[in-house]
Parts: C-alpha cells; structure tokens; sequence
C-alpha cells in the first residue's frame, strides 16, 4: 500500500540518544505535502522534518506523492538522510476523484496505524485531505502551512471560490495556519478563511551558510557556460513554467542590450516553456545573451547566484519566493514584481526594486539602473545580507515550528479537547 524508505545504513531513524534516565516518548508528528519536487514549499518541509527528525523530542515521518513531472526532486535526499517517508501513489497534484478518494483512504490508514499527535500539512491537496483525515480520526493538533493560496487573480472565478470554500472548512478542524508571510495571512482573512487569530507566520527557513560563503565558484560557472567574466549577468531561478514571468523578462532584454550589449541573462530552471523560450530568444535575434543552465540541485543554487550581479524576480504568484531572500543573503540584489511577500525583503532604494506587476518598462528600468550603478547595487545586497541572514536561517524555522507544537499540545492537553 504504502513505499517506506529509511537511510541505507540502518533500519532506524537516527535519532541523539536521550541522557534522562526516565525519558518521555517522543511525539509523533506527520507531515503530509502532495509531491516532494525541487520548490519552495517541498525545501521548507524538508528542512522542518529534517530539523525534528534530530532533536529526540520529536518522531516525525512524511507522506507525500510521487515526484513526477520536470522539476527534480528532494525524496533522495529525504531517504538519505534516514527520514522515514511514505510514498503514496495516488497522490497528485491534479484533481482526479477516484486518486483523491484512494489517497485519502490510504492517509486515513496511515494516521490510524501511526498514530501521530500531530499532523501537518503543506500544499492545497495534502493540505484538503491530509486534514480531513486528521480530522476524522481526531488527532490532538492539525496545523496547516500557507506557502501560496490556491485561490488567485489568474485563474477562474469558479476555481477560485471552490477553493476559498474547501480551504474555510478545511480551516475549522485547524489549531493553527503557519503562514510564509504576513501577505498570505492577509490575503487568507480578506478571503473570510479563517479569523486573524489563527494564523501565524513562520519565515520559510533554509541552509544560510552555504549562500554567505565567499568564493570563485561564480567564476567557474561563468567559465562553465560560456559566459565572460567580465560581462554583467542577470539571473533568474524560477522554473519555466506559466506564471513565473519569464516573458516579460524576454521582453525587456532588446532594450537592456541597447544599453548594455555585451550583457547576460541567465535562467535556473526547468519546465515545460523551456522551447518555447528558447525559439523566442532565436527568433528575436538575442540567444547568445540568454544561457538556459536548466535544471540546478538546491545545494548548487549558492554557486549559481555567485556568478549574477543582479536578481530577477518576475513571478506573478508566489507565497514569498526563497530566491529573493537567498540572493540577498548572498549579497545580490533583487529586482522584484510587488507580488504577495516580496515587499517583505525588497525594500526600494535599500535592498533592490519592486515594481509593478507584468510591467516591462519598470523592469527594463530598474534592469538598466542596477547594472549602471553597481556600486549602489552591491550596497543593497549587503543590506540584504544584514537584514535577513538570521531571520531566514533554518533553525529558527524549525526552533519556532517545535515551539508552536508544544504550545498546541499543551493547550490540547489542558483543556482535554477531542475532535
């Protein structure tokens, strides 16, 4: 029924011995998110399980489907380091009543034979099923992370309400809705799913050092992809799909180039709009200033953002994209659409730009003013660095996401209250 893999060194979790003579139990804590490919919310949830997962406090294990699909994945990691994972099959990103029903049969038996204290889910369909489970069987505390709302301006208006009303009522057998910044708490209680009072937000953490590092790795890449080293680079990490506004970046880059010829953009990623791009840059005469690296592993992003003066973040949609404060942390600045979080880390005129959405004469503009003043532009990472080092450093997620656990179980304990 279930795909349960551990670390190949031993059929255990790896776990610190406890020094107590009478030791509590660890609490059971499931994570439940719809697929484990390389993004934002599936790096955040790692890092949370992985975190828990060495403290003995915690027994954590993770439910998730099959990574399918161009994006890469993070279950390899998952394995190696020793977590205990369960693949459910059924479970997919799209809508499929016969799969949905299947997962949530197979969710339902998995809580019912683990028996966790705590659920948490990430992501609209894990988040939908994976607490509809924990509620039926009610366990002590479900808590649920918003790292995007599945409800958004670019998509229909029947979509959008039939997910504000599957998210309300998936919101009442909720104690808590963690949010990855304050713009998805407020979107969700404009929307009427939940009162203020439910929500907290817990920064998306991640693994700082390797983007504080100094070092010529920048240049190696460069080298690696035929870029010169003394060219200015553009970069964008994104995957090359609808909505992460590669297209307008591909409008501006005639004008930048009028500016700056000799300039490159590079792009991260992968998708299923990677031909289409590609044929665009041709057809409009600038390919050989557009590198596609393609697909890149997350511990090799650091060395990516070494070999850009400047970050682009055109999405339309994002919860608070992981790029923008690993570029700063990386002492890059960032050129910004003013979508959802990001005006929590760009700051104008102090840690990159923000701009209106779609618009590409304010990106070709801040585009052109970055790599004008670059001493100015290296300022604004720096005080990126400075600003949000700590405050995105993967502990902290993870020291704050154990305190709410306790916090809830305490609650949960006290006033006795079953589901």
């Amino acid at each position: 029924m279930f795909e349960v893999r551990r670390s190949k060194s031993n059929g255990r979790m790896n776990r610190k011995p406890s020094v107590s003579k009478n030791p509590e139990p660890p609490i059971k804590v499931l994570h439940i998110i719809t697929r484990f490919i390389l993004g934002g919310a599936q790096e955040n949830t790692l890092f949370t399980v992985e975190g828990l997962h060495r403290s003995p406090k915690w027994e954590v294990a993770l439910a998730t489907g099959p990574a399918i699909g161009p994006e890469g994945e993070l279950i390899n990691r998952a394995r190696q380091g020793g977590l205990r994972l369960f693949i459910i099959d059924e479970m997919r990103r799209e809508i499929n009543p016969w799969r949905d029903l299947l997962t949530l049969i197979k969710l339902l038996l998995l809580i019912h034979r683990m028996r966790p204290e705590i659920v948490h889910t990430h992501s609209s369909k894990a988040g939908i099923l994976g607490r509809l489970a924990a509620h039926l069987l009610k366990v002590p505390v479900i808590i649920h992370t918003i790292h995007g709302l599945p409800f958004h301006p670019y998509q229909g208006r029947l979509s959008n309400r039939t997910f504000i009303t599957l998210e309300k009522m998936a919101a009442r057998w909720t104690d808590k809705l963690i949010c990855v910044a304050d713009a998805m708490r407020d979107q969700a209680v404009a929307a009427a799913v939940a009162p203020p009072e439910k929500f907290i937000t817990i920064y998306s953490g991640m693994e700082v050092e390797e983007f504080l590092k100094e070092s010529d790795e920048g240049q190696k890449v460069r080298q690696d992809l035929g870029i010169p080293l003394n060219v200015p680079v553009v970069g964008k990490i994104a995957r090359l799909f609808p909505l992460k506004g590669y297209e307008y970046v591909l409008q501006a880059i005639p004008q930048v180039l009028a500016k700056f010829p000799q300039v490159r953009f590079l792009f991260v990623g992968d998708g299923i709009l990677r031909e289409a791009l590609e044929k665009e840059a041709r057809e409009k005469g600038f390919a050989e200033n557009v590198v596609f690296a393609g697909l890149v592993e997350p511990k090799k992003i650091p060395v990516f953002l070494k070999a850009m003066d400047v970050v682009v973040h055109a999405s339309l949609r994002e919860g608070l994209a992981r790029v923008l404060p690993q570029a700063l942390i990386s002492g890059k600045p960032v050129i910004s659409y003013d979508v959802d979080g990001a005006r929590e880390v760009v700051f104008p005129g102090k840690t990159g730009w923000l701009i209106p959405p779609k618009s590409v004469d304010e990106l070709t503009r801040a585009t052109v003013e970055a790599l004008s003043q670059p001493d100015e532009a290296r300022k604004m990472g720096e005080r990126g660095r400075s600003l949000f080092t700590e405050r995105f450093r993967a502990q902290v997620m993870v020291e704050r996401i154990g305190r709410l656990y306790q916090e809830l179980l305490a609650i949960c304990r006290t006033s006795d209250v079953r589901r």
